[in-house]
């Protein structure tokens, strides 16, 4: 089987394939992703994998091999789906689950398990398809709310690829989409991407703040770190295909069409309204508001039509036919309210146009009145635009449109006010000519630029570097030269000193400060003991927890030092020592004030230690955290300020200690009673900086995590953290 470096997935083929007479029939698609996938500037082999738009049970295996061999030759690879599938994984889940609850429409989804296992299923073979094609390498393009579990299985079955995913659809706002039973699935799956693509800046806001309350992973400027990779999210707002629409403009069927149109509306102003007949593109309460203008402003009466394209869509469902018979019935009733013998107010056409006679619409329609309830982009309203050339025009437009982003010069509205829209169409009649030209060619010259075209090979240049994004320390990143660097001083070394934090480096975080939860597993536990009975090696923990909670984890580890409460406690020779500094006279203060925020801060805990107090909010909501930390530190800085404790910002947590108490002052003390020639440091918090800046500039110091530090080298996650050491164990052998 021939192998590709670039593989494009979607649901659907850019070509269709079915049976007449008993015979196949191959029917190419001229739709904008194909267009887009045409157009991209790669030199690399490349292959596009979906269903072919058959079931399988309508081919016989002779046939599936036919239609596998001919799309080969044309660069398509099909995945065969059982009608069962299509009807579970299609028609239900995808449609009937994730197309209502993305487009906002929370009461309708029906969520089965059936049709969510339909799903996982169906995925899977794509991405199963997807791996039988693809070099280790290469580089995948997944498309949309169909396949969102495919990024994440091809990221275990390709490991070295670079893969990306866009999403055509809205991503719903969190509260929305917490509705969803399977909602941290479909995250991960996205999340197994390196590049992760939306229209606006809405629909990426709106996914951040869902990976960060679900999957409790924060973003960076929209940058992601999860399992020591980098996943970057970007906006890439898709364009159409602009110099096909000029250049339909001028043929000469264009042209013809044009003839026919002045011929039946003659000095009749047009209102244009073309759309897929789905619930999403509120059409009715689009004919409610034409209704509304009617009856608001009589001179237009006889004057003016609208010209109602419905495209056909999901004809065989029964949310759909309910929608096509509450259109016609509305239509019927303005057309009957305010229709005459010569003039019908509403011409409603339930059909697909061909290409050039939507041009001529375009092109002649004085108003496009594009107001959907919800779209991901909607390039109805771009192409309106592309196809006025120089031809006076207005684009009324809903602000629920990922256009209207873009078309800032459009009339924006409110899809769901009528008296708005209303008086929407009165301004666009009596706008001036020349503000008319002026809108639309600074919607045009934007329009000519980031077209379909620039649109795909952006995303697919961005996908490029996504295997090399930059981080703020990206530089100081450990790799496998530095790993070898240390593990040479490491078994050169006379004697060694490693100090170790303890939750954010050899322990992910856990949602409570409850040590049980935070034990050290058996294998760490191990790898500790055994880093520690190496000769000439000295093992510290030292940690922000309590004495007690170190004490009932490594009770077994006796040859580990440890230090707790960031070096209050120190034991020595199993005897714990304690310095001086304390925070008795100011604890009862900060109790109360903590305790008064706490009662109505949902999710925090307190608590204390002996030399320090933590307001831990791990698990309060991500606002609710950042407006109440800000007034408590001001609070707290007010009762403290002319004291000698310290008000200091942890991994989730504000902590309150003594100043004299840091991790600097038990590096130096160790490092007096242990000389070593080969030091190891690792943390990941602001504690653990005071590590970093007390150790000698030889010191191999290491932070957890990418955020700005003092130390020489950063590490992605906990989990590079116990292979480095079972590496360091290793050379020990």
């Amino acid at each position: 089987m021939t192998r590709y470096q670039f593989i494009i997935v979607s649901n659907r083929l850019p070509i269709s394939v079915s049976k007449r007479n008993g015979k196949l029939v191959f029917t190419q698609s001229s739709g904008g992703l194909a267009t887009a996938m045409a157009s991209l500037s790669t030199t690399e082999d490349q292959l596009w994998i979906g269903w072919p738009g058959i079931s399988a049970e309508e081919l016989t295996d002779k046939e599936k091999r036919l239609v596998t061999k001919k799309l080969s030759e044309k660069g398509y690879a099909p995945v065969f789906l059982t009608q069962a599938q299509i009807q579970a994984f299609y028609n239900e889940y995808a449609n009937n689950t994730l197309w209502p609850l993305f487009h906002y429409f929370q009461s309708l989804p029906q969520h089965n398990d059936a049709s969510w296992q339909a799903y996982q299923q169906v995925n899977a073979l794509f991405a199963k398809e997807v791996a039988a094609h693809a070099r280790p390498h290469a580089k995948i393009w997944v498309h949309d709310y169909h396949l969102m579990l495919v990024p994440n299985l091809l990221r275990a079955a390709l490991p070295k690829s670079t893969i990306g995913f866009f999403l055509h659809t809205p991503f719903p706002s969190y509260e929305i989409f917490r509705l969803l039973p399977t909602r941290k699935d479909i995250l991960e799956g996205i999340l197994g991407a390196d590049l992760i693509g939306f229209h606006i800046y809405d629909y990426t806001r709106h996914f951040l703040s869902s990976v960060l309350r679900i999957c409790g992973i924060e973003n960076k400027t929209g940058v992601i770190l999860k399992d020591g990779r980098v996943i970057k999210t970007d906006i890439f707002p898709i364009g159409i295909d602009y110099k096909k629409f000029v250049r339909t403009l001028r043929s000469n069927k264009v042209q013809t069409e044009l003839k026919k149109l002045a011929k039946r509306y003659g000095k009749q102003k047009i209102i244009l309204s073309v759309d897929r007949l789905d619930y999403s593109k509120g059409i009715s309460k689009r004919l409610e508001a034409y209704e509304k203008f009617l009856a608001d402003y009589p001179e237009y009466l006889g004057k003016i039509t609208l010209v109602m394209v419905a495209v056909p869509s999901r004809t065989e469902v029964d949310v759909y036919r309910e929608l096509r018979e509450t259109v016609e019935r509305i239509v019927s009733r303005i057309n009957g309210l305010y229709g005459t013998i010569d003039w019908t107010p509403v011409s409603y056409q339930f059909q697909n146009l061909p290409f050039e006679q939507i041009v001529a619409l375009y092109h002649k329609a004085d108003i496009a009145l594009i107001t959907p309830l919800r779209d991901g982009m909607n390039l109805v309203a771009k192409e309106y635009v592309a196809s006025k050339g120089t031809a006076p025009g207005v684009l009324i437009l809903s602000e629920m449109a990922g256009a209207s982003d873009e078309l800032s010069e459009a009339i924006k509205v409110n899809p769901t006010d009528s008296n708005e829209i209303a008086r929407a169409l009165n301004h666009a009649l009596t706008l001036p000519k020349t503000e008319q030209l002026a809108r639309l060619a600074s919607m045009q010259h934007r329009l000519s630029h980031y077209t379909i075209q620039h649109w795909a090979n952006d995303f697919v240049q961005q996908l490029d570097q996504a295997p090399h994004l930059q981080l703020p320390n990206d530089d100081k990143l450990l790799n496998s030269h530095s790993e070898h660097q240390i593990m040479k001083a490491f078994k050169t070394a006379e004697r060694r000193l490693i100090l170790l934090d303890y939750d954010g480096t050899l322990k992910d975080f856990v949602p409570t400060p409850d040590p049980v939860a935070a034990a050290p597993s058996a294998s760490l536990l191990s790898t500790l003991s055994n880093l520690a009975d190496f000769p000439n090696t000295t093992v510290a923990i030292i940690s922000g927890r309590s004495r007690t909670a170190l004490e009932s984890w490594f009770t077994q580890t006796p040859q580990l030092a440890l230090a707790a409460e960031h070096g209050a406690w120190f034991k020595k020779e199993n005897v714990w020592h304690q310095q001086k500094a304390t925070l008795k006279a100011h604890r009862a203060a900060i109790i109360a004030l903590l305790e008064r925020y706490a009662e109505r801060t949902p999710g925090v805990q307190i608590e204390q230690k002996d030399f320090a107090i933590v307001w831990h909010y791990r698990n309060v909501l991500p606002e609710l955290a950042f407006a109440r930390n800000a007034q408590l530190r001001y609070e707290l800085k007010q009762l403290l300020d002319a004291t000698d404790i310290g008000i200091y910002n942890g991994s989730k947590v504000i902590e309150i200690k003594p100043r004299a108490i840091h991790k600097g002052a038990v590096c130096e003390k160790l490092l007096t009673d242990n000389p070593a020639d080969f030091v190891l440091c690792i943390g990941d918090d602001y504690t653990d900086e005071d590590m970093f800046k007390a150790l000698p500039a030889q010191s191999f110091t290491v932070k957890v995590g990418l955020d700005d530090t003092a130390a020489r080298y950063q590490i992605a996650s906990v989990g590079k953290v116990i292979q480095l050491l079972k590496a360091l164990l290793a050379a020990t052998k």
